[in-house]
């Protein structure tokens, strides 16, 4: 099997050559005294279907094997064919009418009746392959690809108090001696975002200000450097989950990438939904 031609690198008269020469290759295939036939090309990345029918004197279709090198022949027009702002054909059906008439129909838009579904993967690939502009892409093929685009991770945040008003907390306290292990975890954290200056402590209003205005991360949550001064001077444990992680990970901190600490900082920011 040739390979296809490069995305956009046929011109007019590559592409009429192209299409005889499918013609031709479909009426070798034909059984003797036939009178018309239609042939059917659906692609989809790496989905493809070819169906070929002969057509009866009284309209009915009869299936036919298609010949093998058709396919050939047609993922390299697809492509050949290819423009930058409209992307390229998704099906096309050849008619031919003895004893010589053919007609070729070519589908960019509306989804071919497939004989079985694409898999999920084919429709991120056939943008890749045959790139379009966002307002070139149909609604189907646009759907089909969002679903394979990955979910990006998300990443808890952490509350420095239950009730966000009021400096309030229902929490378990914890031995001194874990209480320093998790203030540790929470204050080696990689700090993301930080104020210049501290706020007042909520518990303590006659002390100076005096609480950092910082956010951590360790890739799975997000929370205050609060969390980790209210542990230390008040005996404020953190929400349970947050402890309950700390305590699963063996008071060990993983190493935090850069697209996880721009990730955190984009959920603090409100910039990511």
């Amino acid at each position: 099997m040739s390979q296809p031609d490069p995305p956009g690198s046929l011109d007019e008269a590559t592409q009429q050559q192209l299409i005889q020469e499918i013609g031709r290759v479909i009426v070798r295939a034909l059984p003797p005294g036939w009178q018309e036939s239609t042939t059917e090309y659906r692609a989809l990345g790496d989905h493809v279907e070819t169906v070929c029918r002969l057509i009866a004197p009284n309209g009915s279709a009869i299936p036919l094997a298609a010949p093998p090198e058709v396919s050939d022949l047609f993922g390299r027009l697809r492509a050949g064919m290819h423009q930058p702002d409209r992307g390229t054909w998704i099906s096309a059906v050849y008619r031919l009418q003895r004893p010589g008439s053919y007609a070729v129909d070519f589908n960019g838009d509306n989804e071919p009746d497939w004989q079985s579904p694409p898999p999920p993967s084919a429709y991120a690939e056939e943008l890749r392959r045959h790139p379009r502009p966002a307002e070139a892409t149909p609604q189907w093929l646009a759907a089909g690809t969002a679903q394979q685009e990955p979910p990006r991770p998300s990443l808890r945040t952490a509350e420095v108090f239950d009730d966000r008003g009021n400096p309030i907390t229902e929490r378990p306290e914890i031995g001194r001696a874990e209480a320093e292990r998790v203030a540790e975890y929470l204050e080696k954290a990689p700090v993301v975002l930080a104020a210049r200056s501290y706020d007042n402590d909520r518990l303590d209003p006659q002390r100076a200000a005096s609480v950092p205005m910082t956010f951590h991360t360790d890739g799975s949550w997000i929370w205050p450097g609060a969390v980790a001064y209210y542990l230390r001077l008040h005996g404020v444990s953190p929400e349970p989950d947050l402890l309950n992680h700390i305590r699963a990970l063996g008071f060990q901190l993983p190493e935090v990438t850069e697209p996880q600490r721009e990730l955190a900082v984009s959920v603090i920011t409100g910039e990511h939904r």
